[in-house]
């Protein structure tokens, strides 16, 4: 990844923290991975297996632990910068880069764009082509709204938002500061709301699906990320609610109605039927399925295909999914299950007539 510009890791700890090993007035311009770095480039170490490979890079400097540099026995010229977190130290760089790499967006509406009178733009803001802001929206500081975005009427976007191609809000919706949404994203479609209206069986059964008005939003906070094609309904009376720091990926479905707690992270495909409350701090693999009207509880995982249909109240790991086996071995697992009730009977038999059987000899 280059940058085109080159920081000093003096210049680095000075902005992010962390202590220089070697030489402080060394430039890097981009990052690479320990293997494949170069003098100009900064890489780092946040797996154990990859320790030996500290010793032979090549790079410049090397994002590193405290207690990692003590286990490099061959240190001579090479830099370090010691970080409690390489991981995190590392994004936080990383976005650097970008940022010294990006063209500077400009200020201003692009002339294909529609903006209500009734609406307010900040004047810091950049509008694309083809943009939509209806009437009482409200667009924030520096906020960047790029092709095809639609901001319905009453929307309020925060300061530093970035709305990727063709984002949808809907009316009344709410994003906090530095919130970003990825292409195709659709927040605050209506609910899966229809209350049953029939009436007898079978042929003779007659009616329809009643529509229930799903009149409340969604209100997301400050630095959450939505991934592309991700939906998020709003409320059918009070509001869906995203709270601050939520990271969620590409292609999730979160129901009308939902709390998600600060901080919690969900993977792609999962799907989160309505009124369902995730606590804070919590992980959902991807592929999870999540039924309606349950609550987890804060710092709870829940691994990739598992099926929640009940609350989870205690913090831990939960599984509900078979993991991958050979086919052959599956289909023996299988026909096990099939018969399960069948044995299940012949057990109780067994324990009735060992029972009785004691029951005699005591006689």
């Amino acid at each position: 990844m280059a940058s085109g510009m080159a920081i000093t890791l003096d210049d680095l700890v000075r902005r992010f923290g962390g202590e220089v090993v070697g030489d402080g007035t060394h430039r890097v311009e981009s990052l690479a991975p320990l293997d494949k770095a170069g003098p100009a480039q900064l890489a780092f170490l946040a797996n154990q297996k990859y320790l030996p490979q500290v010793e032979t890079t090549r790079a410049g400097a090397v994002l590193i632990s405290g207690a990692d540099l003590d286990k490099v026995a061959n240190r001579a010229g090479s830099n370090f910068i010691v970080t409690p977190n390489p991981y995190a130290y590392f994004a936080r760089v990383a976005q650097a880069f970008i940022d010294l790499a990006a063209p500077k967006a400009v200020p201003g509406v692009h002339p294909s764009a529609y903006i209500h009178p009734d609406a307010k733009v900040a004047a810091s803001a950049v509008i694309g082509p083809h943009v939509s802001v209806e009437a009482g929206a409200v667009v924030g500081e520096r906020a960047r709204l790029d092709a095809g975005v639609v901001v319905g009427r009453g929307v309020k976007l925060g300061d530093d938002v970035h709305l990727y191609p063709n984002v949808t809000l809907y009316h009344g919706c709410r994003l906090g500061a530095r919130a970003i949404v990825h292409a195709g994203a659709v927040i605050g479609a209506d609910g899966f709301g229809f209350a049953p209206d029939f009436v007898g069986e079978g042929d003779a059964r007659t009616g329809s699906w009643v529509k229930i008005p799903q009149v409340g939003a969604v209100n997301i906070g400050d630095d959450v990320e939505i991934g592309a094609n991700t939906t998020i309904d709003r409320g059918a009376m009070a509001d869906t609610v995203i709270e601050e720091c939520v990271k969620i990926d590409n292609l999730v479905q979160i129901g009308h109605n939902c709390r998600i707690g600060a901080y919690t992270v969900i993977a792609g495909c999962a799907g989160i039927a309505g009124s369902t409350n995730i606590g804070g701090h919590c992980m959902i693999g991807g592929a999870v399925g999540i039924a309606g009207h349950v609550t987890l509880a804060d710092y709870v995982i829940v691994t990739a295909q598992s099926g929640v249909s009940k609350s989870l109240l205690k913090p831990g790991m939960y599984t509900s999914a078979f993991p991958a086996v050979p086919h052959a071995d599956w289909n023996k697992s299988a026909a096990i299950m099939r018969n399960l009730n069948k044995m299940r009977e012949r057990i109780k038999a067994l324990e009735t007539a060992l029972t009785d059987s004691g029951k005699n000899d005591g006689a």
